[in-house]
């Protein structure tokens, strides 16, 4: 899934690999110590107050040379954007919207036009004052056909940005082309961090913003530091550094955190055998990020058989979520029953149509294709990819569906495989606000469309709910959506699945909120 990182990974980014810098040949997994009999996973990070100062190691997936520090680019450094800059609003423990570089926002009476409160005092790494005009900025440099931002798709169809408002220093207002009520949960999005007005050339480079760190230095798919804001409007960070190092393959990663080298692997979801030896281990531990992937199996619906929703609801039907969930998880997950909202989700429906292999049959001998045969393409991209394609495949079997397994380049699984081949694997990062994750991965048209479904009652009815001001009333459009996808839409959702996340023993303050963790408190003991 490429350039929008839609699960935060790096899709197109991965072609780099190649030719990103490593922390060099000592690590390796045999100069690892401590590893002893798997132990039960942990179900979070360590707690405790960290010490303040130190420098905190993050060892990253490669990247392209072409990696930016522009926030809105579909090739930024995902890592620093959470320390060299704030958004407007962001996600909060609860997994509601919460208060960034705005104190307050309110809708009109349609929820047509949106009025931000700035905070006051705050300023940027190079001394200026945040005002409205950045944020009225921001928006714009999104909005740009020049930037291409993958949140362009998103807020384009809503905001002029010839219309946006800036009446006082410390007050923007944003006209909507149509209402929406959910407006201010798609500025939650990692494209959408605040950057200094005119500074689309030079953001890439220079990372100024209003976060906790400021850049120290920083090479694409290579090393970068970053120190402490001493000025940050929310206060000092408790970590003097971070460092950024780039290592291309994640048993060398492991191995580092391992070795003591590292502090935490970044975007690196551990199998569940690693997870246990780093979790054996004397140096490194796992936080566990309950739901924190939702792993598909789409089906292209523009591509025979798929074309036809029976043959769709017989897939659907005929494998169990909670077998692939044991086989492939080993439990640490949960079974999706092909519905896109994490069960998590304040909005979630638990409704949906049971295991059913003679339903399947019925409706594949009713389309023309019974002894159904089809290719599943998977890869070594994550771990996970290749036991859920198996586990469906010996699931399916009751169905008398035969899936004949592939095995593809991991280089090029995004670029070759992903929005091409009718049936694949793939997984997306869960925390995406709910009218994000619809109109995005789901409406017509979409570029992130990975089944490239289209129905035009779906699109009014995510119309409707985007309209709706009735908190109650537009739960319940979402929950119809719900349904739509899991009955008529091209994507199986098997599972839920636990982020396993490696970290060093002496990390505390270690918390995710929709895939992200908190530079201000993270930080060391014994640091």
């Amino acid at each position: 899934m490429s350039g929008i990182h839609p699960p935060g990974r790096r899709s197109v980014l991965a072609a780099g690999a190649a030719g990103a810098a490593s922390l060099g040949a000592s690590w390796l997994l045999s100069g690892c110590s401590g590893a002893t009999a798997a132990p039960v996973l942990p179900a979070a990070a360590r707690r405790g107050a960290p010490d303040r100062g130190g420098t905190l190691r993050i060892a990253r997936p490669p990247a392209s040379d072409a990696e930016t520090l522009d926030p809105a680019s579909s090739l930024s450094a995902y890592e620093y954007l959470g320390a060299l800059y704030n958004r407007l609003v962001r996600i909060g423990p609860d997994g509601g919207v919460a208060p960034d570089l705005a104190e307050s926002w309110e809708p009109d009476g349609t929820a047509r036009t949106w009025t931000f409160r700035l905070r006051k005092g705050v300023t940027f790494h190079d001394g200026r004052a945040l005002t409205s005009a950045d944020a009225a900025y921001t928006l714009r440099h999104i909005l740009d056909k020049a930037t291409a931002s993958p949140q362009a798709g998103v807020l384009a169809p809503l905001v002029d940005p010839a219309r946006l408002r800036t009446p006082d220093a410390h007050t923007l207002v944003v006209p909507l082309k149509t209402p929406n009520a959910e407006f201010p949960s798609l500025l939650t999005h990692y494209n959408c961090y605040v950057v200094p007005e005119g500074s689309g050339k030079s953001i890439g480079r220079t990372g100024i913003g209003t976060g906790p760190f400021k850049l120290e230095s920083f090479a694409p798919a290579g090393p970068g530091r970053v120190t402490a804001y001493e000025d940050h409007w929310a206060g000092r960070p408790v970590l003097d550094t971070i460092a950024f190092y780039s290592v291309a393959d994640m048993s060398a990663r492991s191995g580092a955190l391992l070795a003591g080298q590292v502090d935490l692997l970044s975007q690196t979801n551990l199998d569940f055998a690693t997870a246990r030896v780093v979790a054996a281990s004397d140096r490194a531990t796992v936080a566990r990020v309950e739901n924190g992937q939702w792993y598909v199996l789409p089906m292209l619906t523009t591509d025979k058989p798929f074309t036809d929703v029976d043959v769709r609801r017989a897939m659907k039907l005929a494998y169990d979520p909670e077998h692939v969930v044991k086989a492939a998880l080993q439990g640490a997950g949960r079974a999706g029953w092909d519905n896109p909202v994490p069960p998590d989700d304040p909005v979630h429906v638990s409704t949906h149509p049971r295991h059913d292999p003679e339903q399947a049959r019925f409706l594949l001998k009713k389309a023309g294709h019974e002894n159904l045969a089809v290719d599943l393409y998977t890869s070594a991209y994550d771990p996970l990819f290749t036991p859920m394609a198996l586990a469906y495949q010996e699931s399916a079997k009751r169905a008398g569906i035969r899936i004949r397994v592939k095995t593809a380049s991991a280089d090029s699984y995004y670029t070759q495989i992903w929005m091409k081949q009718p049936l694949m694997a793939t997984y997306w990062y869960t925390g995406r606000p709910v009218d994000q994750l619809f109109n995005q991965v789901f409406r017509s048209g979409s570029s992130y469309n990975e089944t490239a479904w289209s129905d035009k009652g779906f699109d009014a009815l995510l119309d409707r709910a985007r309209a709706e001001t009735d908190d109650a009333r537009r739960r319940d459009l979402y929950g119809e959506a719900q349904k739509w996808v899991i009955d008529k839409g091209g994507a199986m959702t098997p599972m839920f699945a636990d982020r396993l996340v490696g970290l060093s023993r002496k990390v505390r303050g270690y918390a995710e909120h929709g895939f992200e963790f908190d530079y201000l408190g993270i930080g060391l003991k014994g640091a």
